[in-house]
């Protein structure tokens, strides 16, 4: 795929959603760590439903851990690998009040230390929590998930066969990235999870059909 051809692929999905936004419910950086930290292997959908109970009770670190791994199991149980998120965001909770005065951190690798957290959502708190584009060292905040993967690869766009790889591809082929990069994460996922779907991908309602160099089009 050329140089092009992205730009317009940036610029159809911006005009369709200016301002892409999370789907995850949150009105707090330690809060959107937290959903982060579930939404693994399940929906935003499911953790929004649960969140919406746990944090009226429980948003902070000192709530979350005054609740502990069975308190907090009970606001969570319907989401998947509930046992081991309880224990690992109680962990990190703790971790936030003895290392880091009960606040997130903006830095990648203090993030990526925290219990469950790994690189995507560290890369998701920085550029949506906290509003951050690059760090200091220029590396950008953009996290691959499996549908931005799918998209991605499949588009032609950027090509990786695991989510680093993508993420790299995706940054050394997006052209004007201080125009594009701090938004393409949102238009990448909700145009895979709505309309670049893993199964059937609805082909005849894309906007960038035409765009796209994936072979097995539904039409």
């Amino acid at each position: 795929m050329n140089k092009d051809k992205r730009r317009q692929i940036l610029e159809r999905l911006r005009t369709e959603n200016p301002h892409p936004k999370t789907e995850l419910n949150y009105s707090s950086p330690f809060e959107l760590l937290v959903a982060v930290t579930l939404s693994a292997q399940a929906t935003d959908v499911s953790v929004n439903n649960a969140t919406d109970k746990l944090f009226p009770v429980a948003n902070t670190p000192a709530a979350i851990a005054a609740l502990g791994v069975e308190g907090l199991k009970e606001y969570i149980k319907t989401i998947g690998l509930y046992n081991n998120k309880a224990i690992n965001v109680v962990a990190l909770s703790q971790i936030l009040l003895d290392k880091y005065d009960g606040q997130v951190p903006k830095n990648r690798e203090a993030l990526e230390s925290l219990p469950g957290v790994g690189r995507k959502t560290a890369n998701v708190v920085l550029n949506t929590a906290f509003g951050w584009l690059k760090d200091n060292d220029g590396r950008y905040f953009i996290a691959v998930d499996t549908h931005i993967q799918r998209l991605a690869n499949r588009t032609g766009y950027a090509k990786g066969k695991t989510v680093e790889q993508t993420e790299q591809a995706i940054i050394k082929n997006t052209p004007n990235k201080t125009e594009f990069m701090f938004n393409l994460h949102h238009w990448f996922i909700l145009h895979g999870r709505y309309v670049c779907k893993a199964r059937t991908p609805d082909c005849s309602s894309c906007i960038i059909n035409d765009l796209c160099e994936f072979k097995g089009k539904t039409v």
